[in-house]
Parts: structure tokens; C-alpha cells; sequence
């Protein structure tokens, strides 16, 4: 490759700003307004702000935006990688935004089983807690059957 310009601030400042639009939408689609919204409120401050828009441009923006994967797919590989890595708060978020990306209570119950062989017992069964909780806390919302 011939060597190029390096992009000018301003054309950086718009890259990320079209991420962190993208990101944000695709954010507030999967894990809920309120959620999302909290999550910005609390990372507002100078130090904390710069995760938040590293999270919502690489992972939402730029991952999550990303063809190849349904996000139903998505959605069912970070319940198994959160259940995996014993990440609770997460996983609660994750488990409603599978919910959200169409994944039903059975899908959610095998990966949670295939993570639980794969990962350890321990972590699924603190996965299945978790899980049965955000389920039981959308059926009383009236989001599930």
C-alpha cells in the first residue's frame, strides 16, 4: 500500500462521533433506555467519560453494527462469555437485551448449560440465578408470558 495522508482532526472527531451515534442507538435498542442512560450518567464525569465512549463506539458502534451476526447471536454469545467470565451485573443487562434481540428463555437456558460445562459449575449455576431473576423481573414488567 503507497503511503497515505493521516485523517485530520476533524475528520477523527467525525468518526467518532458517527460510531458513538451508532453505537448509542444500537445500546439503547438491546439493553433499554433506562439502563444506558443511567450507565452515561454515572460515567459522566471527566475521568469516566472516555470508557463510555470506548464502549459505545467499539462495542456497539463498531461490533455490535457489524454484519455476519444477528444480534439474537450476539446477544447469546455474550451470555455465555459474561456467565463464563462469572461477570453477574453484566450478565443480568445481557440476558434482557437477549430477550430483546428475540432470544427466547430456552435458547438462553441451553447457553447458559453449554457454559456451564465449558466454564464450571459454579458460574453457571451463579449464571442460572442471575438469569431466572431478570426473567422473572420482565414477566412481572409484563415482557414475557
Amino acid at each position: 500500500m503507497a503511503p497515505s495522508t493521516p485523517p485530520s482532526d476533524q475528520e477523527i472527531q467525525k468518526a467518532h462521533e458517527t460510531l458513538f451515534a451508532a453505537g448509542l442507538a444500537v445500546r439503547y435498542e438491546v439493553a433499554g433506555q433506562t439502563y444506558v442512560d443511567r450507565s452515561l450518567a454515572n460515567g459522566s464525569s471527566s475521568f469516566a467519560r472516555p470508557m463510555q465512549e470506548l464502549v459505545t463506539e467499539a462495542c456497539w458502534g463498531f461490533v455490535w453494527s457489524r454484519p455476519g451476526l444477528e444480534r439474537r447471536q450476539r446477544s447469546l454469545l455474550n451470555v455465555a462469555m459474561l456467565c463464563a467470565m462469572h461477570r453477574s451485573a453484566e450478565l443480568a443487562v445481557h440476558v434482557r437485551g437477549a430477550i430483546n434481540n428475540g432470544a427466547t428463555e430456552v435458547e438462553i437456558r441451553e447457553t447458559l448449560l453449554q457454559a456451564s460445562i465449558y466454564a464450571g459449575m459454579p458460574v453457571g449455576l451463579e449464571g442460572f440465578r442471575v438469569a431466572e431473576k431478570v426473567l422473572n423481573e420482565m414477566r412481572e414488567e409484563g415482557r414475557l408470558p
